[in-house]
């Protein structure tokens, strides 16, 4: 059968459903618990934009923007490149949460409070519908940020270029301005790190990230719509006048994490009782010092059907979290240690490569016709397996060069990240009124 490294991000309160198709690895090969066999002549990225077999469920098609799907038609971005951007991501990650657990001293005061994610890695896209009438929106999303903005007009101080037409406000019948007294703007200071503003009574936000990207401008309400079925009345959202940054043709973006404002939170009560049938769920882990997060808590990993002994406390300072737009899993360096050992014991029969980036446990495959790589599963509380997709083992820099696809942290206390790279062919639902993630496998194939 055909393997394919594809996402189905479920975000349950958000949407049914939204499919990610990306620049996906295509490898001919079959499967057992202990190994996945393919052609080497089959490790190309894909070209065409295919949609997934399986996929049967309503909702949001997801594309990954440098992919062959993209609208944008923006091409491949080098592996150092993603790399590079994936590490800076990561940085900015850990910088946040570790900032967020300290306890503030007086001279922090004059320090930016939040200093964000950088958006010019890992980015996947969605289009939504703003205003009424509808106007599709192509928009970066993420389960790290919060707040969903897009560039409006009149662009009174600065928009970046994006690829449809400027959102117009004053040509929706169902913008709403947001008060500078209203609760929902009192509540922009925990999500922007930033205390609202007002311009005449009307509520103003500002908002930066790791990369020096930024965006500002009104906080208003909109009618958004997701699907045909799915309309979403007086959302909340920034309305951009100064915009600027690695923002790849989108016209913003959309906020998937777990504070009041993200999207998630704002349609707890739409889809709350929907369900997607063979998921395995596990519980969210409260993080009261970093509460946009999704923590998780894992315990343990295979490799070729076999635990490899990993402690479960391992795991469990300072946590795990998982990530839409991190691409590459950070573990902890015990954690990692075990796998890569594994891993390598189980690829004693190939020659080695030398290392890459992030990647220090990489193969030559010149010359071999067939490989066989051993499975890994990722193991979680509440007797939850995720089985990975071989693109999600494997990054295949070129024949002579294919990497097992995981990175260790250099510090034990530095946080665990689950990237979108291991989350391929896997249904992850986000029930955040539940207090909870699922997981379905084979959610492409």
């Amino acid at each position: 059968m055909a393997l394919y490294s594809c996402l189905f991000f479920f975000a349950f309160l958000l949407f049914p459903c939204s499919l990610l198709v990306c620049d996906c690895l295509k490898v001919d090969g079959k499967e057992n618990n202990s190994f996945y066999s393919f052609k080497v002549g089959s490790l190309a990225p894909a070209t065409t934009c295919n949609s997934p077999k399986g996929f049967n469920h309503t909702g949001l098609r997801v594309v990954h923007r440098h992919g062959p799907c993209s609208p944008f038609g923006v091409g491949r971005a080098s592996h150092r490149q993603i790399l590079r951007q994936d590490q800076a991501r990561v940085n900015m990650i850990r910088s946040r949460i570790s900032k967020s657990t300290q306890k503030l001293q007086p001279q922090s005061t004059s320090l930016p409070a939040n200093s964000g994610i950088p958006f010019s890695t890992g980015n996947y896209i969605v289009t939504v519908g703003f205003g009424t009438p509808k106007k599709d929106m192509t928009v970066a999303f993420d389960t790290a940020s919060d707040l969903t903005w897009i560039q409006c007009k009149p662009c009174a101080v600065k928009c970046y270029n994006q690829k449809e037409p400027i959102f117009d406000p004053s040509q929706s019948t169902s913008f709403v301005n947001i008060s500078c007294n209203s609760a929902e703007c009192i509540q922009l200071h925990s999500v922007s790190g930033n205390p609202s503003s007002c311009d005449s009574s009307t509520c103003q936000y500002s908002i930066g990230y790791g990369d020096g990207s930024k965006s500002a401008g009104i906080f208003g309400q909109e009618t958004l719509t997701l699907t045909s079925t799915e309309v979403i009345k007086n959302f909340r959202f920034g309305c951009g006048q100064d915009n600027d940054g690695l923002f790849g043709q989108t016209t913003g973006l959309l906020g998937l994490g777990r504070d009041s404002v993200s999207i998630v939170s704002q349609t707890v009560g739409n889809y709350g009782k929907s369900l997607i049938p063979e998921l395995k769920f596990t519980s969210l882990v409260a993080n009261p010092n970093a509460p946009s997060f999704y923590f998780l808590e894992m315990i343990g990993i295979s490799v070729g059907g076999s635990d490899i002994g990993i402690p479960p406390s391992t795991f469990s300072s300072p946590g795990t979290i998982i990530d839409s737009g991190t691409v590459i899993t950070r573990l902890q360096p015990a954690a990692y240690s075990a796998l890569k050992s594994a891993f390598q014991k189980r690829m004693s029969n190939y020659n080695m490569a030398p290392a890459y980036a992030l990647f220090d446990t990489c193969y030559d495959f010149t010359g071999v016709d067939t490989v066989s790589v051993p499975t890994i599963k990722l193991r979680f509380n509440g007797g939850v397996e995720v089985n990975i997709a071989l693109s999600g083992i494997i990054y295949v820099l070129s024949q002579s060069q294919v990497c097992l696809a995981f990175a260790g942290n250099r510090s034990p206390g530095t946080i665990g990240i689950i990237g979108n790279r291991q989350q391929g062919t896997v249904d992850v639902v986000y029930d955040v009124a539940g207090g909870r993630i699922g997981f379905g496998a084979d959610g492409c194939s």
